[in-house]
């Protein structure tokens, strides 16, 4: 079972270990949080597009019940850098602070951009492809 943690870095910005202990760190918790993690990562950009256009729209409180969700869901893959970032925007968007809005939204795709390749690693290493007959 491996959960990569290349650096202290790295595990703010994906980490599954925590949540394997939890679940009993045997081969029965490695399939529920394999599936975990490819089900929070299943729907890939389409949050942020859908948050990006109802900002574009005004549509602000939209927009932060989006990243609300995406602070759960992708939250217990211990997205720490991720759970924050979003937080700021979701504190941001409800305030109607135009002035931040964009470079918070900016941080937000590059931690989520993170999580997914992290995640991708991770799923990758726990199902490697098989070799060639």
């Amino acid at each position: 079972m491996s959960d990569t943690p290349r650096s202290h870095a790295d595990e703010n910005v994906f980490s599954v270990t925590t949540l394997l202990k939890y679940m009993g760190n045997d081969d029965k918790a490695l399939a529920i949080v394999t599936k975990i993690v490819r089900d929070a990562c299943a729907p890939r950009r389409t949050p942020l597009d859908q948050a990006r256009a109802a900002i574009e729209d005004g549509r602000l409180t939209e927009a932060g019940k989006v990243f609300h969700g995406l602070r759960g869901s992708v939250g217990s893959l211990g997205a720490k850098r991720l759970v924050a970032a979003a937080l700021a925007l979701e504190q941001a968007l409800g305030a109607h602070d135009a002035a931040n809005i964009p470079a918070l939204l900016s941080t937000v795709e590059a931690e989520y951009d993170a999580v997914m390749a992290a995640a991708d690693d991770w799923l990758a290493q726990q199902h490697p492809p098989l070799a060639p007959g």
